[in-house]
């Protein structure tokens, strides 16, 4: 509204210009949106302390993390470029992975050299 924008609903033919009314309307707009996602909120944290007192477990379960990374399948050759002498950063880069990933899949599957 601030830089001349006149927004216009097809479905209900609101207008919302620089008018008082305009910002009366999208006052109430926000408004209710802000109303409705702390209700959506408040639902959501009361079904799971719901759920949590009835003695469920929330969230996933330890132990539980995928042992199918991006470098899967790759640790040959990840191993022949480690003794080539390739830097840890070149090889991350070639393998299109974050170096931190390269690191932590090395240490995981024993492939320092």
């Amino acid at each position: 509204m601030q830089k001349g924008i006149h927004v216009w609903t097809i479905k209900d033919n609101y207008r919302l210009g620089n008018d008082i009314n305009s910002k009366v309307l999208a006052f109430a707009f926000g408004l209710s949106a802000e109303i409705e996602r702390n209700l959506i909120s408040q639902r959501t944290k009361e079904a799971l302390a719901r759920k949590k007192n009835e003695g469920a477990v929330l969230g996933r379960p330890k132990g539980s993390k995928s042992t199918r990374t991006k470098l899967s399948g790759k640790e040959e050759r990840i191993k022949e470029m480690l003794q080539e002498g390739i830097s840890k950063s070149a090889i991350a880069r070639r393998m299109k992975v974050s170096r931190i990933t390269l690191l932590t899949f090395i240490k995981k599957n024993g492939l320092t050299i």
